[in-house]
C-alpha cells in the first residue's frame, strides 16, 4: 500500500472531522509534528479532543489550535509556559484532564497494546484517584486507570523507509512511540525518507504496520521551549 503522501494537507484529506480525539507527539517543543499541526488549523475542525504530554508554547506547536479554539479538552500532564493554555482553562473555555506523567504515557502504552484498564500506585489518595476504583494488593493501594486511545495519531520521527517503518532522534523519541501505537489512523512526519528495506532492523523504533500515512515534513525548526546556559568562566 502507498504510505508516502505529498503534503500534510494530503495525507488528513478524508481522516479529519469535528469532535474527534487527536493523540500528538511531543514533549515540550522536542518531537511535536510541526508539519501536520498548522494543517489541521487550516482545515478547521472543532471541538476536538487532544492528547499530548503540553499543549505547545506561546505561538507554537498545539497552541495554533488552542489559538483558533478548536480544542475542547485536553488531556495532559503539563500546562507548562503556555499562558493560553492556563486561560482557557482558568476561565472554563477549556476542559482539563490532568494525568501524573508517568501514568499519561502508560495509559497511552495501555491503548496500543489492547490492555483497556490497569492499576497503579501514583496518585492513590489524592484528586486524581477521585471517581475511580481503589483496590489493595499485597498490602498496597492502587487506583485504577484506563486506556487512552484516539481517532488519528500524529507523530514526528526522525527517518522513515516507504513501509512505514520509524527511527526518533534523541530526545524527540518521547511520547511518540506509544501514540503510533494507539490511533485507529497513524500519520508520520519525517525529516527523511527511504527505500524500503533500507533500515537496520534492530533500529526501528516504530515497525511500519502501526503507521498509515507518511509526509516529509515541511517544518523543522526544533526550537527549544526554555534555553538556560552557564555563565563563562573567567579566566
Amino acid at each position: 500500500m502507498q504510505k508516502i503522501y505529498a503534503s500534510p494537507k494530503a495525507a488528513l484529506e478524508g481522516v479529519l472531522f469535528d469532535g474527534m480525539t487527536i493523540m500528538s507527539g511531543g514533549f515540550g517543543l522536542s518531537g511535536n509534528p510541526e508539519s501536520l499541526i498548522p494543517a489541521i488549523r487550516d482545515a478547521g475542525v472543532k471541538n476536538l479532543t487532544v492528547i499530548s504530554n503540553n499543549c505547545g508554547a506561546d505561538g507554537f506547536g498545539l497552541w495554533m489550535l488552542l489559538n483558533n479554539r478548536q480544542i475542547k479538552k485536553m488531556i495532559s500532564s503539563y500546562v507548562g509556559e503556555n499562558k493560553l493554555f492556563e486561560q482557557l482553562y482558568l476561565s472554563g473555555e477549556l476542559e482539563l484532564e490532568l494525568n501524573p506523567q508517568g501514568t499519561l504515557a502508560e495509559r497511552i502504552r495501555a491503548g496500543g497494546a489492547g490492555i483497556p484498564a490497569f492499576y497503579t500506585r501514583t496518585g492513590v489518595g489524592t484528586v486524581v484517584a477521585e471517581g475511580k476504583p481503589v483496590e489493595e494488593f499485597e498490602g498496597h493501594k492502587y487506583v485504577r486507570e484506563t486506556w487512552l486511545r484516539s481517532d488519528l495519531s500524529i507523530v514526528k520521527a526522525w527517518k522513515a523507509d516507504e513501509a512505514g517503518n520509524l527511527v526518533y532522534r534523541k530526545t524527540a523519541r518521547n511520547f511518540n512511540p506509544n501514540m503510533a501505537t494507539a490511533g485507529k489512523i497513524t500519520i508520520a512526519e519525517v525529516e527523511e525518507i527511504v527505500p524500503a528495506g533500507s533500515l537496520d532492523p534492530d533500529n526501528i523504533h516504530t515497525p511500519g504496520i502501526f503507521v498509515d500515512r507518511i509526509i516529509k515534513s515541511t517544518i523543522n525548526e526544533k526550537r527549544i521551549e526554555k534555553l538556560t546556559v552557564r555563565e563563562k568562566e573567567t579566566a
